[in-house]
């Protein structure tokens, strides 16, 4: 892992599903050696335990829409009050909409704290389809694979820990039209309010790993020095 930068730098990653947001945030955090903080993580854990507040999720997230913010900005407060956000976090998943923004900037404030950057991976809706129609997770690690490229070593089984290799319920075409329709409902007008405020950057999300990362830091000062 990288060094901790000497200044906690404060990132939110947006972009709809399938773009590569969470490909992007573990490269940098693993680069810069900032706290990967992914809302979809924190609410899949909360459907594995079998909570209350899981099984609302899981319904909400099976037939594709997004979840309250009720329900997520609670969990975030107290991930980002712990010891590994105060040297800078990368969000990844939140916020969702203008009010989780609004939410945000109030959690930080009560820090002393701001966002330093906002940054929007794009990529057509025909890849995004073909991106997530042909994902399959592992049931057991949640390691990632796709039916075309990335593809697992014997068909079906994970090649980390043997586990069965399945289509998520929410990688299904309706489901996925869904979620885009939603994303685009809910994120355009929080793009917007970003980039009125000067802390948007644009990235287009197509080309390998080490290419869209390479277009991210050139807009992110410093952020190419972690290694």
């Amino acid at each position: 892992m990288g060094a901790r930068r000497e200044r906690g730098t404060r990132l939110v990653l947006l972009g709809a599903p399938g773009v590569g947001k969470g490909t992007q945030a573990a490269e940098i955090a693993k680069r810069v050696g900032l706290a990967h903080i992914s809302t979809g993580d924190l609410l899949r854990a909360a459907i594995r335990d079998g909570s209350p507040l899981g099984r609302k999720v899981g319904a909400i997230v099976d037939r594709g829409g997004l979840v309250p913010d009720e329900l997520v900005g609670e969990v975030m407060a107290e991930r980002l009050s712990r010891p590994d956000a105060a040297d800078g976090f990368l969000l990844d998943g939140f916020p969702r909409t203008v009010a989780q923004a609004d939410l945000l900037d109030r959690i930080l404030a009560e820090r002393g704290q701001a966002l330093d950057r906002v940054i929007s991976l794009e990529v057509p809706e025909p890849e995004i389809f073909d991106r997530l129609t042909g994902r399959r997770s592992c049931d057991r690690c949640g390691a990632v694979y796709h039916v075309r490229y990335g593809r697992p070593r014997l068909d079906g089984v994970c090649d980390r820990c043997g586990g069965e290799l399945r289509q998520r319920s929410d990688d299904t075409e309706p489901v996925i039209r869904e979620r885009l329709r939603a994303y685009r409902e809910q994120t355009t007008p929080l793009i917007a309010r970003y980039q009125k405020g000067g802390l948007l950057l644009t990235v287009d999300g197509r080309g390998s790993r080490d290419e869209v990362f390479g277009r991210i830091a050139a807009g992110v000062p410093g952020l190419g020095s972690g290694s």
